[in-house]
């Protein structure tokens, strides 16, 4: 019977082994089933990582051409603001173009000298702004040169033509350029760019600082550049230009500028001297 008993546990202890045997197996199998698994999602993540940066810089890199062309674009336009609808058809529109130029501007155009002109924006009380796109950019240039002048003591008043990206990054520059007038600054808006010439009272020596003005977000991501000196009694602070984005043509240039068309001469002026 004792023989039994010992051959009986000498069995038991055997079997307690394999158990441990086969459970330190089956961990060890599991932990090369899953390091290879992980293995394979890593180089599988790896490639797609590679791709997603590949598409990325590709749609960056066609952004920037989308952006640069739709500028091109729209560099011989103007958009001017106050012009009553009296035309009937599109050659009368012209003509209202060309009286318009040769009254306040004393160019002589022709038909020639315009590509292309339209009214933007749903019709209703206001008067739509009109495009004008001129076939040679010399032309723009004179009439804008001149427009501030030229429209002091009307109820006119003339634009670029900008793209939508850079109406809204003008929008956000405008509530920064209030914030600077009110700090006693002179604030100019170019572009799509804030120039802040700040009144430096604690200056020591005549040495300019040129300082960024704090960074607006915008699409692109646009950094902050180095800083300038120069032998002044201001500062000057300029925000970065925007050099890129998805950019198409809409009316966004009728729906920004809308609300000036109701306001007195001198104030257009100045919202045009941005």
């Amino acid at each position: 019977m004792e023989d039994i008993m010992d051959a009986l546990r000498k069995i038991q202890s055997e079997l307690n082994e394999q158990k441990i045997t086969i459970k330190e197996s089956g961990e060890k199998v599991t932990a090369a089933v899953t390091q290879n698994i992980n293995g394979i999602l890593d180089e599988k993540f790896k490639i797609l990582d590679e791709k997603y940066e590949n598409l990325k810089e590709k749609l960056e890199n066609q952004e920037k051409r989308i952006y640069y062309l739709e500028k091109q674009a729209r560099k011989n336009n103007i958009v001017i603001f106050g012009l009553e609808e009296t035309e009937t058809s599109y050659e009368t529109l012209e003509n209202i173009i060309i009286n318009f130029v040769r009254e306040y501007f004393s160019l002589e155009l022709d038909h020639r000298d315009i590509q292309e002109i339209k009214r933007i924006g749903n019709k209703g009380e206001r008067y739509r702004p009109i495009i004008a796109t001129f076939t040679t950019l010399g032309t723009k240039i004179k009439i804008f040169k001149q427009r501030k002048e030229a429209l002091k003591d009307t109820t006119y008043y003339i634009t670029e033509d900008y793209p939508k990206q850079i109406l809204e990054k003008r929008k956000e520059l405008q509530e920064q350029a209030k914030l600077e007038r009110e700090k006693g600054n002179i604030v100019k808006i170019k572009y799509d760019k804030l120039v802040v010439q700040v009144k430096n009272k604690t200056t020591s020596n005549n040495k300019i600082q040129l300082t960024l003005s704090p960074e607006i977000p915008i699409h692109d991501g646009t950094k902050v550049q180095a800083n300038k000196k120069n032998k002044h009694h201001t500062s000057i602070k300029r925000t970065s230009s925007l050099t890129e984005g998805i950019v198409k043509p809409s009316m966004l240039n009728f729906l920004v500028n809308k609300n000036q068309n109701n306001m007195p001469s001198s104030q257009q002026n100045t919202n045009d001297n941005l």
